[in-house]
């Protein structure tokens, strides 16, 4: 990369940092200066950013300035520090010497400016629009409880027990449970292909909460109902005829003769309309060597003259995921001699079907004797033996596990969820849906801190403001709905951040002002600047340990 790259990529990311944390930080202290202001108080300072003054502008008894150090900002109000020494007359705009109950109003302006930020932004993308999971079920196995009941792939939730389902959110918001039990589910669904409406009736048993930021402990679940499924990323033997027309493994299949496919279970059918006697037309998605991305290659077949229709096993093709994408270097997958697209066939003589075959073979390694494993490379079949070691995964949930693995990544064959726009029809409806998503972030964020106490996530999620930066700048690459997401989300997590009971923080001010209304006086000067003291070793050292979790994420450490 050039230097002239490496700056444009540099400033890529720095803007769209620069603007969400500008714009939440003079938030924030715009609530304490309004009510400050309103209290009488005099503000001596307004300042986005630490550090020295870049720009100043001063009116009234108020300098407006922007500061060096844009990661955060500041309100400096008259007699805030030391309120001895003050004459009577300026006693009248001192904040120490306003009444308890509006220095409380003063610090807590902060903090709630935040959360209706939260509710602003969020209000502002309902009416825009966002992007949802639509309530679409996905692969559903012909051997799974799911099925037995009456679901099948591609159905569309209408309704549970009643309820209207819109989004895929809605499903799983409608199947928490607070408590343990079986919820029977009375489920109205319309089919994929015939459009027809059913109702399908079944008892969904509690599981632990796959999220667990949520507080709904339990989610009813019937096994094998999924929004995923299977895509339609393929693998190529060597010896297949599309494999010499020049089809290779990792690439995508997007349409068949001009028929668009997204999901794997709809390639055999789709293959099985058009005759083997005619030419077969495959569009890809796929990257060769020199592409900097993905792009559409388009290979004709000629006909195979002893076959009545084309299949799967007759072009040569599968799916990928049996495939490695990666091998980490320094692995036992390494050491023993895998290397990226071999194909794995069978570990201690068990034929794999799936890459979740691989992960339990591989976790249920007994610590002792190898792992033989036989790989498919070149058209050639390969033995070897290798030895997995213990290491520490972090989960989807976020929690840390210890288990036995090699080193290796599959060629993932996913397709995800297809998306559909929800828009507010109305300001009122933006409001209420602005409203509840601030307060369902809310209740992510305390739940966040309440399992870190409790063990079920790690302490390595912690971020900092390297964190916070690459949101910024994915999600304002991806588009703008999603920054204003990001924005509104971080708004909600300086809200309960800022409350924290911890002294130099507006909740260890809190904390100050009611012990004062209890008291009936307020705490020494001595006893507060202790507490401070203390409140500011205890935020730089969590700082410095977020900073030290993005640079482990960074460097890959």
């Amino acid at each position: 990369m050039d230097i002239f790259s490496f700056l444009q990529s540099g400033l890529s990311a720095i803007v769209p940092f620069v603007i969400l944390l500008g714009i939440l930080i003079f938030v924030h202290e715009l609530g304490h200066f309004l009510v400050a202001r309103w209290c009488g108080v005099r503000v001596e300072v307004f300042s986005l950013g630490f550090g020295k003054k870049l720009l100043t502008y001063k009116k009234g008894d108020t300098t407006y300035a922007l500061s060096l150090i844009p990661l955060g900002g500041y309100v400096k109000m008259f007699g805030e520090q030391n309120g001895e020494g003050i004459s009577e007359e300026d006693k009248k705009v001192s904040f120490t010497h306003k009444n308890v109950w509006q220095r409380i109003a003063i610090v807590l302006a902060g903090p709630l400016m935040n959360f209706f930020f939260a509710i602003l932004v969020f209000f502002t993308v309902a009416l825009i629009g966002e992007d949802a999971k639509i309530p679409v079920l996905g692969d559903v196995a012909k051997d799974s409880p799911a099925y037995t009941a009456g679901f099948r792939s591609g159905d569309q939730i209408v309704s549970i027990n009643q309820k209207p389902i819109t989004t895929w959110e809605d499903v799983q918001r409608t199947l928490s449970l607070k408590e343990s039990h079986d919820l029977h589910i009375d489920v109205d669904v319309k089919r994929e292909g015939t459009g027809e409406s059913l109702t399908v009736s079944t008892t969904a048993k509690p599981e632990p909460n796959p999220n667990v930021l949520s507080s709904y402990e339990y989610m009813a679940n019937v096994e094998g109902i999924s929004p995923y499924s299977a895509g339609t990323t393929i693998g190529v033997l060597e010896k297949s005829p599309l494999h010499a027309l020049g089809l290779r493994t990792g690439d995508t299949i997007t349409s068949i003769n001009g028929v668009k496919v997204s999901y794997w279970r709809s390639l055999e059918d789709t293959l099985a309309k058009f005759s083997a006697k005619e030419p077969l037309t495959l569009e890809v998605m796929g990257m060769r060597e020199g592409d900097k991305a993905d792009k559409t290659i388009t290979v004709t077949m000629a006909p195979i003259e002893s076959i009545k229709a084309f299949s799967l096993a007759s072009l040569g093709l599968e799916s990928s995921e049996l495939y490695l994408s990666r091998v980490i270097e320094g692995s036992p997958a390494q050491a023993a001699g895998l290397r990226a697209g071999d194909r794995l066939v069978t570990i201690n003589k068990i034929t794999l079907s799936k890459w979740e075959d691989v992960l339990n073979n591989i976790k249920s390694f007994d610590g002792k004797n190898p792992v033989a494993l036989s790989v498919l490379r070149e058209g050639k079949t390969i033995e070897l033996e290798i030895t997995p070691k213990m290491t520490t995964q972090m989960t989807a949930s976020g929690a840390e596990e210890k288990r036995y693995t090699i080193g290796i990544s599959p060629i993932p064959n996913i397709a995800m969820p297809e998306l559909m726009t929800l828009r507010s029809s109305n300001p009122v409806d933006a409001l209420i849906r602005g409203t509840e998503k601030t307060w369902e972030v809310s209740v992510m964020t305390v739940m966040s801190f309440v399992r870190l106490f409790q063990a079920k996530i790690s302490p390595k999620n912690i971020g900092g403001v390297i964190s916070i930066g690459q949101a910024a700048s994915e999600t304002f690459k991806i588009g703008i709905t999603q920054f204003l997401q990001m924005m509104a989300i971080i708004s909600v997590n300086l809200f309960i951040l800022n409350l924290l009971p911890v002294p130099v923080l507006d909740g260890g001010h809190l904390v100050f002002y009611v012990i004062e209304l209890v008291k009936g006086a307020p705490l020494s000067m001595k006893k507060m600047e202790i507490a401070q003291q203390v409140g500011l070793a205890i935020l730089m050292s969590l700082m410095i340990f977020a900073l030290f979790n993005d640079f482990t994420r960074l460097f890959g450490l």
